[in-house]
């Protein structure tokens, strides 16, 4: 139990959950998010070889509640949209087809699905698709949220679109059409939706409270997102990435092509509402545990609690080897992709040189570290303006490096 400070009120945190014996320190970095970085509720866990070391919760399940004030606490079993953390998750899918001998990864996109080679796509791979050097991080026509969530309607807008550089030759974070892209690519492979996929091949078998496509029973469980005060005092020693004035601007440009590939959807949808929690949007929509994000990563560096591992060896090599590097077209910085998965590095520090993973705008993160063995997941209500590299986050990344240590 612990004190902490957001938006100028004081209010009383409880901690919950469990901590093995040396993991204190992630508590410890658990409760100063909470202090002082504007924490409202969220919840944390880390696995080292397949076994549960920290698994804490704390906070509101909505970020404009005010622990002891009436609102929900966070349980157990609260979930939360987990924005481009999603991805990592969904990154999965291409490699596990690949393993199962289903899916080329240098074959042409437009050999699975056809209507894919038009503007001059036909040679963009899965491969480059997957390392976000497709081309097409942006669709000239921004769709609708009804539009986002139709998959025909969709996939047929991002297969029509024209590559804004030539593909293979450059990489771009493909931030909303990374969703559409895999799922056209999947439903052809395999015949399912992604979200079904996902439910039936890893998800079911693990046992996780993670869904691309929430489903209605589970909506009573998911907390609101919300903004919350970038309280950051001197000493607190966080990460501290200053965007560039070009970055600045870049996103502030409506024709930027940073401007362009976050606002794919017109108007920007309220995250909150049904219909996009249910979307199977797996570049952005997933809902999921803090728990769940950190056994699935576990699950693919070896057996979790019983469970078979999700990769082969071959396949956990494929998964954290660099694929794009350096300057990235969409978000200005120096970014590092594997196959959809984003690799560690100054725009987004993991454990450590082997670590693969995905953060979610705002704040969640979930990553393996082969090297180490460990597996983590980090859930959050409160959305800050960070994009890769989270305060918060990164806190809790220092605290277990120092663990484990």
């Amino acid at each position: 139990m612990g004190a902490g400070r957001t938006r100028g009120r004081v209010s009383r945190v409880d901690v919950q959950g469990t901590v093995a014996a040396g993991w204190e320190p992630v508590r410890d970095a658990f409760l100063r998010n909470f202090a002082q970085r504007g924490e409202r509720g969220a919840a944390v866990a880390v696995h080292r070889d397949g076994v549960k070391v920290v698994d804490l919760w704390a906070g509101t399940r909505d970020a404009d509640g005010e622990e002891g004030d009436g609102r929900d606490p966070w349980s157990e079993d609260t979930a939360q949209v987990v924005r481009s953390a999603t991805k990592g998750v969904a990154a999965a899918v291409p490699l596990l087809l690949h393993q199962r001998g289903l899916l080329d990864l240098d074959a042409p996109v437009a050999a699975y699905w056809p209507e894919f080679k038009a503007a001059g796509k036909d040679r963009v791979t899965v491969r480059q698709l997957l390392a976000h050097r497709a081309g097409v991080p942006v669709v000239d026509h921004p769709l609708t949220l009804a539009e986002a969530v139709d998959l025909p309607t969709a996939t047929a807008a991002i297969a029509a679109q024209a590559p804004v550089w030539e593909p293979g030759t450059a990489h771009g974070y493909h931030a909303h059409t990374f969703s559409w892209l895999l799922s056209g690519l999947v439903h052809r492979v395999t015949g399912r939706t992604i979200g079904r996929w996902v439910a039936e091949e890893i998800t079911g078998p693990l046992g996780l409270d993670l869904w691309i496509g929430l489903p209605e029973a589970e909506a009573h469980r998911v907390g609101r997102l919300g903004p919350v005060e970038e309280i950051e005092p001197a000493d607190s020693g966080a990460l501290r990435l200053r965007p560039k004035r070009s970055v600045s601007e870049a996103y502030k440009d409506p024709g930027s092509l940073t401007r362009r590939a976050f606002g794919v959807i017109e108007p920007a949808p309220d995250e909150n509402d049904p219909v996009y929690r249910a979307a199977e949007l797996p570049g952005s929509a997933g809902v999921a545990t803090a728990r769940a994000l950190s056994r699935f990563y576990a699950a693919t560096l070896g057996p979790v609690d019983g469970a078979d591992r999700l990769f082969a060896p071959a396949t956990l090599t494929l998964a954290r080897t660099e694929e794009s590097a350096g300057p990235d077209e969409v978000l200005l910085v120096s970014t590092r992709f594997g196959l959809g998965h984003m690799l560690h590095g100054p725009a987004c520090p993991l454990l450590g040189p082997t670590s693969f993973g995905h953060p979610g705008r705002g704040g969640s993160l979930g990553f393996a570290d082969p090297d180490s063995g460990i597996a983590f997941g980090y859930v959050t209500n409160g959305m800050r303006k960070t994009v890769t590299a989270d305060p918060r986050a990164q806190a809790l990344v220092r605290a277990v490096r120092s663990a484990a240590s």
